[in-house]
């Protein structure tokens, strides 16, 4: 049986996820006009899409006829208005240094929230007649977000790759290894370190100077990003698998999961 949560605290509830979504509305929409003033279409495209996606919580749930809990909801709002117009627009990738990272790490967390509660509505429903361990609600919840951070780093890897974009964040290095260096054509890294400059000629006859050292192409971005949405699935699974053991203990995690609406009348 689920608790009944009182009227007045659900009204709350609402007003809250109300209020976050017209103020981060508005603000988009005040970035859109700047934007379109200074010319810059780019960001006025990117302002465009940050609305679109905003959206999608409400589709979503009249679609597959889902319920989202409210800070779930809340967090969804705020994630797409970090990455696209804070990080992206305002530059806080560069401002902050571990911006990117935090996303990610949350973007893990909330990954394994989604594809667990697909896996935990099936286990729930009568037409389902194989019952899954919570371990291995658990499992797939972590291999379903961990699959979502692998398939946004192609997509990353493919903006750059095709369209010169820089998602895939390159930084600078001090030490490389690399068997390339090997003039002998051996299996063996040859190790250059402490780099203080690099100097690239171009055909053009442009001479680039690189100061401080060598310039890694989003290796090092790409496996970062990659080991924090390990960590956030890793967390939330673990939680997964507790809130299964005893939904009444672990009660809380029922505001990160998505469910169907019929459950929220059982």
């Amino acid at each position: 049986m689920k608790k009944e949560v009182p009227q007045k605290e659900n009204k709350k509830q609402v007003r809250i996820n109300i209020i976050v979504y017209l103020v981060l509305r508005f603000l988009v929409i005040l970035c859109m006009v700047e934007q379109s003033l200074k010319g810059n279409w780019h960001s006025v495209a990117l302002c465009f899409l940050t609305l679109i996606l905003f959206t999608l919580p409400t589709v979503a749930s009249r679609t597959f006829k889902v319920k989202l809990p409210t800070t779930l909801e809340i967090i969804v709002y705020l994630f797409i208005f970090a990455a696209e117009i804070l990080g992206e627009i305002q530059n806080f990738y560069g401002i902050f240094k571990h911006w990117d990272t935090m996303l990610h790490t949350l973007n893990g967390f909330l990954s394994a929230a989604v594809g667990f509660s697909l896996i935990d509505i099936l286990n729930r429903t009568d037409k389902f007649h194989i019952k899954m361990t919570p371990a291995f609600v658990a499992l797939v919840a972590f291999c379903f977000s961990m699959t979502i951070g692998v398939l946004w780093e192609f997509f990353e890897y493919s903006a750059d790759r095709y369209f010169n974009t820089d998602m895939q964040k390159d930084r600078i290095v001090q030490k490389i290894s690399s068997v390339e260096l090997n003039k002998e054509n051996k299996n063996d890294p040859v190790i250059i370190d402490n780099i203080n400059k690099t100097v690239i000629y171009s055909d053009n006859n442009k001479v680039t100077t690189i100061e401080g050292g060598y310039l890694d192409i989003g290796i090092i971005d790409t496996m970062k990003d990659l080991i924090v949405n390990f960590i956030g699935a890793l967390v939330f699974s673990i939680l997964g698998f507790l809130y299964i053991k005893d939904r009444d203990e672990y009660k809380f995690i029922e505001r990160f999961i998505p469910s169907l609406k019929k459950f929220q009348e059982e």
